[in-house]
């Protein structure tokens, strides 16, 4: 597939953003992607929408080609930051949507900006409340989600680990790009994560703090939830029941809410089943 994508840089408050525009034919749609990954993660998805849409994938602070300053990774100064970018570009009552730690983003961003929000998708994201799951401390959640080290990789030992994942029986060049867009290559041949280990603790820290179950109710505009359903025992089942039971949740607090489960998917939906995301998006966005 080819990749349309215009590449752009614009200052927000003083930092460098680099988002990737694909100029469609109908309304503002934005792309956020999750903690240590980049706007390439739509690079399969992003240009589906295109079609119908305008759509912008942003870098957001830390990641990918956007600035990387050392403090403002709480939701505050991130969703300040996608205020800025919306008022930049002159972008008129978006559809948010948000993968992973991307839809907290934009959950935080619809809830505090109901005004500015024409529809709220958040993909695998954004209703997990991390410090009410069962016997959570932040000292247990600080180790769980610390990233591993992969400092002492080669950009091919990563590639080749990689396609042992779960992406491994997709891999594609497209893959491939959203994958090392999460990295660059040090002088010594190695790879060095955009997001730096402090930096990504510090979005950690706020999804420790970000209570979405009291951000649900002041959501004003239409809501859709596109959560992956993954089969399995043990950590698999009690994190599916866990889902579930988050995504129940929220749909009794917001006011307009439609969910979309993909059976048999991996978290990286934007990238495993694009195609059925896009029109799943599509049929949301055209719908409001």
């Amino acid at each position: 597939m080819r990749d349309p994508a215009i590449d752009k840089t614009v200052d927000l408050r003083g930092l460098a953003f680099h988002y990737r525009e694909y100029e469609g034919p109908g309304r503002p749609i934005i792309l956020l992607h999750g903690v240590a990954s980049n706007s390439r993660i739509w690079i399969t998805t992003a240009p589906l929408l295109a079609e119908r849409f305008h759509v912008y994938a942003l870098d957001q602070r830390g990641h990918g080609e956007s600035a990387k300053p050392d403090d403002g990774y709480d939701f505050a100064t991130v969703v300040a930051d996608l205020v800025a970018f919306v008022d930049a570009l002159e972008i008129e009552r978006p559809v948010v949507v948000g993968h992973s730690w991307g839809g907290n983003v934009a959950l935080q961003y619809a809830a505090t900006h109901p005004e500015s929000t024409a529809g709220l998708v958040m993909v695998d994201g954004g209703y997990i409340e991390v410090s009410a799951r069962p016997g959570a401390t932040w000292e247990r959640t600080e180790q769980e989600m610390a990233p591993p080290d992969l400092t002492h990789l080669t950009p091919e030992q990563l590639i080749g680990g990689a396609k042992k994942w779960q992406l491994g029986g997709l891999w594609s060049d497209e893959v491939e790009a959203a994958l090392m867009g999460n990295f660059e290559v040090t002088d010594a041949g190695t790879i060095r994560p955009h997001l730096s280990r402090a930096n990504h603790m510090q979005v950690v820290r706020a999804l420790w703090e970000q209570r979405p179950s009291r951000l649900f109710p002041d959501v004003r505009c239409p809501t859709l939830f596109a959560a992956a359903e993954t089969k399995g025992e043990g950590r698999t089942k009690a994190w599916m029941q866990m889902k579930r039971e988050a995504i129940e949740l929220a749909e009794g607090l917001l006011q307009r809410c439609q969910v979309r489960w993909f059976e048999d998917t991996i978290h990286d939906i934007p990238l495993h089943r694009p195609r059925d995301l896009a029109n799943t998006i599509r049929d949301f966005a055209l719908g409001l």
